[in-house]
């Protein structure tokens, strides 16, 4: 018997009982199902925490002052970190791309009428646009001799001219922050919100000793943090290395002492992040497939139930010439092929439920919109173990009905 003779007579047998074909499915299509939309959801929330940490910046590595510790109490938080240590980075270290200081501030800004309170207000340095991969919309940056006359000028993003100019143009127009009159010489390229929900538009930048001299009152050159580019993703690490060594050299710390700064490399947090999501994806379908072993068993119980209702069947088949073999493939081919129905169905369940999962995450969050991710390699996985379910719990049902004597068959009731 063919091939397609022994498909044929299989998918008679199972039409024959439609609502228990129908229920013995039902667990492989659950299994696939919650497979494909674990999968799917996980590879949607590794996407977003990637695309998080690409709109912070290119290749971004941030350096922070350390807390200090005497006897083991913590001492507080101690500035170390100065502008001329990041000049020297973006100098001395091959692996940086560029670098900017940060120092941060707060308060309103004034426009006429109309006050706001930006999120965001930091004093940075001319490169913090490259650092953080952050084109300019209309207008200008401000330069490196904005930054050493302390010039009063300021870039903002587009939820701050939302708030204070609605549709007028912000260009060259004064507002201002604690009294103090600032220039708007550019407006920021719209970034959105991030996945907490917080508005990255909701933004005003100045030059760092602007907001050293004229905001805090301060002639010092102490920065709160330094925001470091490298030149290009491989060049992470050694990109760290270099920053580190050239602080400790600068900051005259001794071998086998702590460090007064701590570097956190942006890129090894993605890649952890991703790693714990993975495994919580990895978890989940792990535990969504237990549903395809309980489906498998339901399969296994109902071939075994067949093969005893169609004893005298496999007999007369026997008898007219048909071989142990084309039996046990016979029913092995019911047991797959209520496999695969059960993973085409179940993949498209999944896919519709990844889909309706997402845009339900996306109503009722304030973030960054979730991507829509079908992950087409895992429904192809979910189908190939659809069709390995089917043989593995298919073959023992099948080998029974193929060892068995032709005469006890026919002479079964």
């Amino acid at each position: 018997m063919s091939i397609w003779d022994t498909f044929r007579v299989a998918l008679r047998a199972l039409l024959k009982n439609k609502m228990r074909a129908g229920l013995t499915v039902l667990g492989v299509v659950i299994g696939i199902a919650a497979v494909t939309t674990m999968v799917s959801i996980g590879q949607s929330a590794s996407a977003l925490v990637q695309n998080q940490f690409e709109a912070l910046g290119t290749n971004v590595i941030v350096v922070f002052p350390e807390t200090r510790r005497r006897g083991g109490v913590r001492q507080g938080l101690t500035i170390t970190l100065t502008a001329a240590d990041s000049r020297e980075i973006s100098a001395q270290c091959d692996a940086v791309l560029a670098s900017s200081p940060l120092v941060g501030t707060g308060g309103q800004v004034i426009y006429g009428n109309a006050n706001w309170s930006p999120n965001e207000m930091f004093g940075v340095g001319a490169d913090y646009l490259t650092v953080r991969n952050w084109p300019i919309d209309a207008g200008e940056f401000f330069t490196d001799d904005d930054i050493k006359a302390g010039a009063k000028v300021c870039v903002i993003g587009h939820t701050v001219v939302t708030k204070l100019f609605q549709t007028a143009d912000p260009i060259d127009e004064i507002i201002r922050i604690r009294n103090i009159p600032f220039r708007i010489i550019g407006v920021l390229e719209k970034k959105g919100v991030d996945m907490v929900g917080t508005d990255k538009d909701n933004i005003v930048l100045m030059p760092y000793t602007t907001v050293r001299k004229r905001l805090q009152g301060s002639n010092f050159d102490d920065v709160n943090a330094i925001m470091v580019s490298a030149v290009s993703p491989t060049k992470m690490s050694e990109a760290t290395r270099q920053i580190e060594q050239l602080l400790f050299e600068r900051h005259h710390i001794p071998p086998g002492q702590t460090a007064d700064f701590r570097v956190q490399n942006t890129t090894e947090i993605a890649q952890t992040l991703g790693v714990i999501t993975g495994t919580l994806t990895l978890m989940l379908s792990a535990i969504a497939g237990i549903s395809l072993l309980v489906g498998g068993v339901g399969i296994m119980n109902i071939m075994l139930v067949s093969v005893t209702e169609r004893t005298k069947e496999i007999g007369i088949r026997m008898a007219v010439g048909a071989s142990g073999r084309d039996i046990l493939r016979q029913f092995l081919v019911e047991a797959v092929v209520l496999s695969l129905i059960g993973g085409v169905i179940g993949v498209s369940l999944g896919t519709a439920a990844s889909v309706g999962a997402t845009l339900i995450i996306n109503q009722v969050t304030a973030g960054e919109d979730w991507p829509i991710i079908i992950s087409l390699p895992a429904a192809a996985v979910a189908l190939v173990f659809a069709a390995g379910v089917g043989v593995f719990f298919g073959y023992y049902p099948a080998r029974r009905a193929s060892r068995m004597d032709p005469i006890e068959a026919l002479r079964y009731e």
